[in-house]
């Protein structure tokens, strides 16, 4: 038996689009004589649908993609993904189900029985769990047929669950495996995903063919990396991350196993992928081709104009240098020399006048009062208004350049440099952020090297530096990563050695700076636990403030 795998870049609710893919995927599959095809989870309407899937409409043509799917299936096995009706009162109105397709009509459908609501998941709100569990008899062989998180309770030990759909399923004697997902990136979850499905092959001793997405849905990027896995626990094939991709395996040389392909998992380097492939699918599903941005000559925008003129072209990315009377020399000539390598359009708007018109309209109402951070905001929301406003007039999508430490300690002004239309880095913390850098520079220097050496200013005060508010950001990463990745509290952090009175003080500035975050743009996820729909805080809570 021939199986083709189809890693697809599906796109939410865009039924003709991502019914055309699979008909390419089914040719391709035919033209090599696959006697089977395989989509990824919620295939025909993309993933995460969300209150999309409470319209009516919406089933409806989902379900309209499976019948004209159906009659592709004359002379070849097709599954795909798709939410179905309950047909019973009881119980939620939909399931999210795998679907075989033979001889032009459905033959069977497997509901997913795990349905997670951790992080960016919350699948219990829309989908009833399955409660029967069997096989699909196909061309002499049985397929345990499951959707994504259906794997992840090996032998019953997740907590989160008290049924594993494979030991209901091993009663039946199944041959091998097919698991539907829409399984998410973040750097980690690569190597995470193939122990587990190297858990799931070593106790049942079954091959698996793992069939993820590929591309990205707003803020949440699928890496493909689809697998094969052989009895003997080999990778037989690991498919590319971040492509779509269509391959074909004969079961009998999977069954022989003694083949390893795994892919390198260089962290900063899977960043990079991902959050290019968030800007591109953000920009290109929306139907936008230009970003602007302000590059200031830091660090943080250099890299993201970096990561923008790889996914959309440097020609699509205007960039905008604002300098102030606090804006250095070098930092000005810092940025024009980025732009210059890249070939990207720039502008030179400065804002000196603009916050003295300010100023002078605020004088008598701040009389008697020293410069503060009032001042420095005024500079950034100015920056902020000659940025939506260039975006307005020639519709250019404005690029977020706040990195993940910066956000994580409110340290960015609201409707200044935290608007944008997309968060590119608010998923990184600063260290990775000139990790990035490097690797940016890896071939050739693109971001000039000042912009990486000299100590981290916001220049909106004389002689201002990042230190002069915050720790070094080694310790202050650290600290933020026990606290909000591995979600560790103060007395945890702190017997890892850290300083009492700082942890309370990041802590504390973390969550009273919760409504700023509420307000910022989607923010690209590259770590297990983002800002944003993965990371759902109270405003007004008193805990550690």
């Amino acid at each position: 038996m021939k199986i083709a795998i189809a890693q697809l870049n599906y796109h939410i609710g865009n039924f003709e689009g991502n019914l055309n893919k699979m008909l390419e995927a089914i040719e391709k599959a035919k033209n090599q004589d696959a006697d089977l095809i395989v989509f990824g989870e919620l295939s025909t309407c993309g993933y995460p649908p969300r209150d999309f899937l409470e319209f009516d409409d919406f089933i409806a043509k989902s379900e309209a993609c499976v019948n004209r799917l159906a009659e592709e299936s004359r002379n070849i096995g097709i599954i795909v993904g798709s939410p179905t009706k309950n047909p019973v009162i009881e119980g939620k109105d939909l399931y999210n189900s795998a679907i075989f397709l033979y001889g032009g009509e459905i033959k069977y459908t497997q509901h997913k029985a795990l349905l997670p609501t951790y992080d960016i998941f919350d699948e219990y709100r829309y989908f009833e769990p399955a409660s029967e569990f069997n096989v699909v008899h196909f061309k002499g062989k049985k397929i345990a047929l499951t959707v994504c998180e259906d794997i992840w309770n090996v032998g019953n030990e997740n907590p989160l669950y008290v049924t594993c759909p494979l030991d209901e399923m091993q009663h039946h004697s199944p041959d091998f495996v097919i698991n539907l997902s829409a399984s998410p990136f973040n750097y980690r979850h690569a190597e995470t995903r193939i122990h587990v499905l190297k858990a799931n092959v070593e106790r049942y001793g079954l091959p698996m063919f793992y069939v993820n997405h590929s591309g990205a849905q707003t803020e949440v990027i699928f890496d493909g990396g689809s697998l094969v896995i052989s009895p003997d626990g080999n990778i037989h094939d690991e498919l590319p991350y971040f492509k779509e991709e269509v391959r074909v395996y004969e079961l009998d040389e999977v069954m022989k196993g003694g083949i390893n392909r795994v892919q390198p998992k260089e962290k900063i380097a899977l960043i990079h992928d991902a959050i290019v492939t968030g800007i591109r699918d953000y920009f290109g599903k929306l139907g936008f081709k230009k970003a602007i941005l302000g590059l200031s000559g830091g660090i943080d925008s250099a890299v993201t104009a970096a990561l923008a003129a790889a996914a959309l072209g440097p020609e699509n990315v205007l960039a905008v240098l604002m300098p102030s009377q606090f804006s250095s020399d070098h930092s000005v000539g810092d940025a024009e020399q980025l732009a210059k390598n890249y070939g990207m359009p720039y502008k030179t708007i400065p804002i000196k006048g603009i916050y003295d018109s300010f100023m002078g309209s605020l004088s008598e109402h701040f009389e008697g009062r020293p410069f503060n951070v009032t001042e420095e905001n005024i500079q950034a929301r100015s920056r902020g208004v000659i940025l939506m406003a260039l975006s307005n007039k020639f519709g250019n999508i404005l690029l977020n350049t706040s990195n993940k430490s910066e956000m994580a300690v409110g340290y960015g002004t609201l409707y200044g440099d935290m608007c944008g239309g997309l968060s590119v880095i608010g998923d990184v913390y600063k260290t990775d952020v000139f990790a990035l850098a490097e690797y940016i520079n890896k071939d050739q220097e693109l971001i000039p090297r000042n912009t990486i050496t000299k100590p981290p200013s916001a220049e909106l005060r004389p002689n201002q530096k990042d230190s002069d508010s915050l720790p070094d950001y080694d310790t202050l990463d650290e600290i933020l990563f026990e606290y909000i990745e591995n979600t560790r509290g103060p007395k945890e952090i702190i017997e890892k050695g850290f300083d009492k009175k700082l942890v309370a003080r990041i802590l504390k500035l973390v969550n009273i700076n919760e409504f700023k975050r509420y307000q910022t743009a989607p923010v690209l996820r590259v770590s297990s636990k983002a800002f944003g729909m993965g990371r759902r805080m109270p405003i007004v809570g008193k805990y550690l403030s």
